[in-house]
C-alpha cells in the first residue's frame, strides 16, 4: 500500500478531501493517507500556516494531494503555495485545460496545457521599499530555470502525445529577462525536432485564447504570465471549480486544485470536489495507477453527463450527493 501525503487544507478543504478519499477507496485502490493540516487554522497552535512537519511529510512520501489553504491577508505570512514550491523545488506548475461533459462554456474541444515556471520571476515576491513612496519588485529570470521548464514542457508534450509547444513572453519590451527565457526556449527546442514550436507575446496570447483556444496545445511561460494565463484558461472550461493543477519537481510532486478555500461556504455541504478529484486522477496517473485513474475519471464524467452537479456549476447536488453519485458510477 502506497503512503501519500494529504494536506487537507482549511475552509472547504477538509470536506472535499474527505469526498476524494471516499471515492478513491470505493474504486478499490487502497492508499495510506498521511494527513497533514496547514493554513490559517494552524497558525494559533503552531505559529505558521505551513509547519515544517508538512514539508517533511511530502519529502518522505514524494507525492502529495493538497486541498486549498488560506494564507491570511496582511498578517505577514508568505503564501503557503509559494513556500511549498520553494522548499521542495517544485519548479513546474502544470495546468491541464480541457472541456468536461455537460458544463456549458463558450468553446468546445478545448484541450491545452499550461506549463508555468514556478520558482522565479516577479511572482517570487522579491521586493523592497526604496523609500516610503517607492516600492521595488525584482524580476529574476535565469538561463538554468528557463531551460529546465522548457525541457519539462517538451518532455511533457512528448510523453502525452502533444504536437506543439508555444513559448509565451513579452520579449519585445523586456528584451533581457524575457529575451533570455525565449533564447532558452529556442536552445531547448533544437533537441526536440519532432515537436512543433511557436512563439507568442503574452498580450496577443490572451486575445487569441478568448477568440479560439483550440489553436493551442502546450504553452510554456515564466511565472507571473503563467499564473495569469492559467486562470484565464480555467475560465474557458467552466471556472476554477473544475480547474486542476500540479506542482512538480525532481523529487516530489504536489497535486492541488486552483480554487481557493471558500470559507464562506465551509461546513455547508455545498463545496464542489471536482477539481480536487481531477487532481487525484492526475496524481494516480503520475504514480502509474492508470486503471484506477481512468475508472474514477469515467465515473466523474458520467456523473456530470447525468446532470448531477453542485451549485457552482448550476446544479442542485450537495457535496455528499455528488460524491455518492460518482461512487455509484464506479
Amino acid at each position: 500500500m502506497r503512503t501519500i501525503t494529504l494536506i487537507n487544507g482549511d475552509g472547504i478543504g477538509p470536506e472535499i478531501s474527505a469526498s476524494v478519499m471516499k471515492i478513491i477507496k470505493a474504486s478499490g485502490l487502497e492508499i495510506d493517507w498521511d494527513i497533514q493540516t496547514a493554513g490559517a487554522d494552524v497558525i494559533k497552535s503552531e505559529g505558521t500556516p505551513l509547519p515544517e512537519r508538512v514539508i517533511q511529510s511530502v519529502r518522505k512520501n514524494k507525492i502529495a494531494l493538497k486541498a486549498p489553504v488560506t494564507t491570511p491577508i496582511g498578517k505577514g505570512f508568505r503564501s503557503v503555495n509559494v513556500q511549498l514550491r520553494k522548499a521542495l523545488d517544485l519548479y513546474a506548475n502544470v495546468r491541464p485545460c480541457k472541456n468536461l461533459p455537460n458544463i456549458k462554456t463558450r468553446f468546445s474541444d478545448v484541450d491545452l496545457v499550461v506549463v508555468r515556471e514556478n520558482t522565479e520571476d516577479l511572482y517570487a515576491g522579491v521586493e523592497e521599499m526604496v523609500d516610503e513612496n517607492t516600492a521595488h519588485s525584482i524580476k529574476i529570470i535565469t538561463r538554468s530555470a528557463s531551460e529546465r521548464i522548457c525541457k519539462f514542457a517538451f518532455e511533457y508534450a512528448l510523453n502525452n502525445g502533444r504536437g506543439e509547444v508555444c513559448a509565451v513572453s513579452k520579449a519585445n519590451i523586456m528584451k533581457l529577462s524575457d529575451g533570455l527565457f525565449l533564447e532558452s526556449f529556442r536552445d531547448v527546442a533544437k533537441n526536440y525536432p519532432q515537436i512543433k514550436t511557436k512563439e507568442i507575446l503574452v498580450d496577443n496570447l490572451c486575445m487569441q485564447l478568448v477568440q479560439d483556444p483550440t489553436k493551442f496545445d502546450v504553452l510554456v511561460l515564466p511565472n507571473l504570465y503563467g499564473d495569469i494565463v492559467s486562470d484565464l484558461t480555467a475560465g474557458l472550461i467552466g471556472g476554477l471549480g473544475v480547474a486542476q493543477g500540479a506542482n512538480i519537481g525532481e523529487d516530489c510532486a504536489v497535486f492541488e486544485p486552483v480554487h481557493g478555500s471558500a470559507p464562506d461556504i465551509k461546513g455547508q455541504n455545498k463545496a464542489n470536489p471536482t477539481a480536487l478529484l481531477l487532481c487525484a486522477v492526475e496524481m494516480l496517473k503520475f504514480i502509474g495507477e492508470n486503471s484506477y485513474a481512468q475508472k474514477i475519471e469515467n465515473a466523474l464524467f458520467k456523473t456530470l453527463s447525468n446532470n448531477i452537479k453542485t451549485a457552482d456549476l448550476g446544479g442542485l447536488a450537495s457535496t455528499d450527493e455528488f460524491t455518492d453519485a460518482v461512487i455509484s458510477n464506479l
